[in-house]
């Protein structure tokens, strides 16, 4: 008796183990999907044809936008490519891009097919007309990505007011004081902001478009597409791999860096200006007038922004 009494005892409370077992295998499964969920929020739904413009305009800094061309034009799923390339600026006027490329847009503004995607490069003086059609196509766009000082294009817009934001190492001081709404990261690869994203300099826009496709279609494809290209860059998987950037230049007697972009001079051949009684070496006659127009911003007693 005392034998059944206690297989029985031990039956019931096996039985409340496992039912116990199951509510937290259920709870830890549910508390999972929630967690991978969450993980997805940025992800983006892919179709059949995904197209791409790239906003451009005399000037425009060629890996800029060639960079994340290629990271597009090279995605394949299946035996297709899901992204459709496309130019647009002002008018179909050849341009000349930078190192003199000759380019003929595809489009204009005022003609172009509504993209999924926008990718605004380094490039001139944006045209009210530019600024205008990213406003209003960003409203149905899945990302509107700058690439460099296209960021200056962007910010230009209103879009990233309240946002944060990176662009060119070089270009970080005069971002800052140009867009004192937008929250500048130092030593970020790129920055995303729901539909909207930066990269910072140059080969920083290709790291971005793989991180677009990963978006899109999920790392394994993004993964193919920089070993198609032989693209051995990871910055497109860690978005603030740009931490030799991230510590502003200190200009010092032996070693001084322009106050305006924060690049090496040098004393015996760069242009030169004394405020305050001190002398300050810049990188380029455009940079000495920017300084010129406002020292005091560059300068704070005897250090440099």
């Amino acid at each position: 008796m005392k034998t059944a009494s206690l297989l029985f005892k031990s039956r019931e409370f096996l039985g409340i183990v496992m039912k116990v077992g199951f509510i937290a295998s259920l709870a830890f499964l549910t508390a999972m999907s929630a967690s991978a969920a969450d993980a997805h929020d940025s992800s983006l739904r892919p179709s059949r044809s995904i197209p791409v413009a790239f906003v451009i305009s005399e000037g425009a800094v060629v890996i800029d936008f060639c960079g994340p061309w290629e990271v597009f034009r090279d995605v394949m799923t299946g035996n297709a490519h899901p992204f459709h390339l496309y130019t647009v600026s002002n008018n179909t006027a050849p341009i000349r891009a930078g190192g003199g490329m000759k380019i003929v847009p595809d489009y204009t503004f005022a003609n172009a097919p509504a993209p999924k995607v926008i990718v605004i490069p380094a490039q001139s003086e944006p045209s009210k007309a530019m600024l205008d059609w990213i406003r209003q196509s960003s409203q149905n766009a899945d990302v509107t990505m700058s690439v460099c000082t296209g960021a200056f294009v962007l910010a230009k817009t209103g879009l990233l007011d309240g946002k944060s934001a990176t662009t060119f190492h070089a270009a970080f001081n005069r971002f800052a004081m140009e867009f004192p709404k937008i929250q500048l990261k130092r030593g970020a690869r790129f920055v995303e902001n729901g539909n909207l994203a930066t990269a910072g300099g140059l080969s920083s826009g290709i790291d971005l478009a793989l991180r677009v496709v990963e978006r899109y279609y999920g790392r394994e494809v993004a993964t193919q597409t920089a070993y198609t290209m032989e693209y051995q860059g990871q910055g497109w998987m860690d978005p603030d791999s740009n931490q030799v950037y991230a510590v502003a230049p200190v200009s010092t007697a032996e070693h001084p860096v322009c106050p305006v972009c924060g690049m090496d001079v040098n004393p015996a051949t760069s242009p030169k200006s004394v405020f305050k009684g001190k002398t300050y070496y810049f990188c380029s006659e455009d940079d000495k007038k920017v300084f010129d127009s406002a020292p005091e911003k560059f300068v704070t007693g005897d250090k440099q922004l």
